[in-house]
């Protein structure tokens, strides 16, 4: 016999699922914590699955039962806002809310951006990012805190499906005083392991611009572990050391008023490549499959 549930039913069964605390979720649906109580619990009662885990609290944990009606509840109210708006007459644009997990060094240079571009060609869509790191935002496409997510090709496992949207090199960078800035020719990178290297200390990253060193058989002297991409180049040019990063910026100027030289690396250097993430086993909805296809055709 077919599982009767509602539309109102989903929705706060969605909002429980982002939020995993039934009091913030009561708030934020403008709605009393009993009231959610009884609509999960009849939810859950009519389709003869635990949803959530209770913890104490308030708090729960989404079982992988509710990580699928997660899936196909977002959809279904999808489908649902596209019939509503066919029967009104109005426009069959995009509408609603996608949550976008973004790696936080990404944002800076995507986010606005890609944003503004989106947000005028979707003016119905709202995108929300959620910034982590790589584990954190792969945790959170697991547990639905969002549906698809930007970030690099490292360390994403076999359950996930990627996209490349941008495959991006190497460069160095050097203080305007370092000896390389004025010969104006690429560099090997042997001829920098003496010198201190201020390492981007973010996981997984960190990683890859280490492996840069290892595949041609030499080990960096590294005098800095810095989490910020900003604070990297602020210790580079107040000539601290020299660094290796992904992104060119279209300006040299740091946040301490002095400017880092870009440096062609000579040696063969991996690329790395921004790609748009999402669970292999889970179905995308329509908002996250335009989004996917709109970053993939960005230039940002």
């Amino acid at each position: 016999m077919a599982r009767s549930f509602t539309l109102i039913q989903l929705r706060y069964f969605m909002e429980i699922a982002r939020l995993e605390n039934m009091r913030a979720a009561a708030q934020e649906l403008n709605v009393t914590q009993s009231t959610l109580s009884a609509s999960l619990s009849q939810l859950e009662h009519d389709l003869g699955v635990q949803l959530f885990q209770r913890l104490p609290n308030r708090a729960l944990r989404i079982t992988q039962d509710g990580k699928r009606m997660a899936s196909g509840a977002r959809l279904l109210l999808e489908d649902a806002d596209s019939l509503s708006l066919s029967i009104s007459g109005e426009s069959q644009s995009l509408s609603g809310v996608l949550r976008v997990g973004l790696f936080a060094p990404l944002a800076a240079f995507i986010a606005p951006k890609l944003l503004k571009e989106f947000s005028t060609k979707y003016p119905n869509m709202t995108v929300n990012f959620i910034e982590g790191d790589q584990s954190q935002i792969l945790q959170a496409l697991r547990n639905g805190e969002c549906e698809i997510a930007m970030m690099y090709d490292l360390g994403v496992g076999a359950e996930f499906a990627m996209e490349p949207v941008e495959r991006l090199g190497a460069h160095v960078i050097v203080s305007q005083d370092h000896w390389l800035a004025k010969q104006e020719l690429p560099v090997q990178l042997a001829q920098l392991v003496d010198e201190p290297l201020v390492l981007l200390d973010q996981e997984h990253s960190r990683e890859y611009f280490l492996r840069l060193f290892s595949v041609l058989n030499l080990e960096p002297k590294i005098g800095y572990w810095v989490s910020g991409y900003e604070t990297v180049r602020s210790y580079v040019a107040m000539g601290l050391g020299y660094s290796i990063l992904n992104r060119r910026l279209p300006h040299d100027q740091t946040y301490t008023g002095k400017t880092v030289v870009p440096i062609i690396i000579a040696d063969p250097v991996l690329p790395i490549t921004v790609v748009v993430v999402y669970p292999k086993d889970l179905p995308v909805s329509r908002k996250a499959r335009v989004f996917a296809t709109f970053a993939g055709g960005s230039d940002g």
